[in-house]
């Protein structure tokens, strides 16, 4: 019999035993030297070539759960949330605009309408965040890099303007200004001053209209959820559109004919941009464009455009008509709102599935890849370096 290794050999010299040695994982012997390749054959490490180490994997979730988190959002309060404020802004900006070119009834009804939506936002968000203090919590810190919290900082002033013009344009009716002096017996000596108190207010909350109506897209364009991320160029002109077409189909609808002209020439400015706007979302962004056809936000934005195009229709032919303007306005408004809903509930369908984040990284790692090899062709060492990198 021939001797097996002891166990006491020297360092470095391995046991040797007959038909026996070390192996790789394939089976092949590493006592035994390999033999060279030839020059230019195939193989690891032939020419240029990277040999793939394991098979590409398929994109796929840790035990079947989301790549990344859902926002914790409610539904369908969040979406209310964005149509109402987009409301408002427009409102506001159209009843400063009332203000100064003689339209009481306009200036009158889009206070109103601006001072309902800023409250009833302000309602929503408390009821989101779960407390009241957690809003004024939002307050304590202003960072501009945050649309967050820039959007507080929009929303509190907003809404208190809006609201001041809309109750003092409430104290203009007698019971009201009856009631109100029971509790500040001064307000009949400062009555005056109304019609200038009304004015500024209203021109503090067109200030910020604008910003109210579009900072919530800037704010979920901001977040990873890539059916929101991807088009953060179109987002802003949407939601301007949007609160274009609900502010100036409300405000036509509660106003007579008239004195509804800017309303008019407002909401069809809003759905000319919505539409333009929203085709680029739905077409414009690849796989994560897919969303916005699928499933619930589908069906929403389906209703969502059959609406506002029925109410441009009716507005651009009967709406100087007070049918016309009614209906016209009513299915703007429900075309706005519809969007809102649309564009949430398409942003949630790509937080849950992985391949609407897998696939667009692999896509940018491949451009990557491929502009290196291109730089690396064109003799440039230093720009394929920096595209790797």
């Amino acid at each position: 019999m021939t001797e097996a290794g002891t166990g006491n050999e020297p360092a470095g010299q391995a046991p040797v035993t007959p038909g026996a040695g070390w192996h790789r994982a394939g089976g092949a012997d590493l006592t035994k030297p390999r033999r060279k390749r030839r020059r230019g054959g195939g193989g690891w490490g032939s020419g240029n070539r990277e040999a793939a180490m394991v098979p590409e994997a398929e994109f796929t979730s840790y035990y079947g759960r989301q790549i990344i988190k859902s926002p914790t959002w409610k539904n369908p309060e969040v979406p209310i949330y964005f149509f109402l404020g987009g409301a408002a802004g427009t409102s506001s900006v159209i009843a400063a605009l009332a203000e100064f070119t003689d339209r009481p009834k306009l200036a009158r009804n889009a206070e109103y309408a601006a001072g309902v939506g800023a409250l009833a936002s302000v309602v929503l968000l408390i009821d989101d965040l779960g407390r009241p203090e957690r809003f004024l919590h939002m307050l304590r810190v202003f960072k501009v890099t945050s649309p967050l919290s820039v959007g507080s900082y929009i929303l509190s002033p907003f809404s208190a303007l809006a609201s001041a013009a809309a109750a003092v344009r409430l104290l203009d009716l007698r019971p009201v200004m009856g009631l109100g002096t029971r509790v500040l017996p001064f307000l009949p000596r400062i009555a005056g001053s109304f019609p200038v108190l009304r004015k500024s207010a209203a021109v503090g909350a067109a200030a910020f209209g604008g910003p109210m109506a579009t900072y919530t897209a800037v704010l979920i364009a901001n977040t990873a959820v890539p059916s929101w991320h991807a088009p953060h160029d179109e987002l802003p002109f949407v939601f301007a559109g949007s609160a274009m077409a609900a502010g100036g189909g409300i405000t036509m609808a509660l106003t007579p004919v008239d004195e509804a002209g800017p309303s008019r020439k407002v909401a069809l400015t809003g759905v000319a941009l919505e539409l333009a706007a929203m085709h680029r979302v739905e077409n414009g962004h690849g796989i994560v464009s897919e969303p916005y056809h699928l499933g619930k936000a589908g069906a929403l934005l389906r209703a969502a455009k059959a609406a506002t195009v029925s109410g441009a229709g009716l507005t651009a032919i009967a709406g100087r008509t007070r049918a016309g303007a009614v209906v016209g306005g009513v299915l703007l408004a429900a075309g706005s709102l519809l969007t809102r809903m649309g564009v949430f509930e398409a942003g949630m369908a790509s937080a849950k599935d992985p391949k609407y984040t897998v696939i667009p990284q692999r896509e940018r790692l491949e451009a990557r890849q491929a502009a290196a090899a291109a730089a690396a062709d064109e003799g440039d060492p230093h720009v394929a370096r920096s595209v790797v990198r």
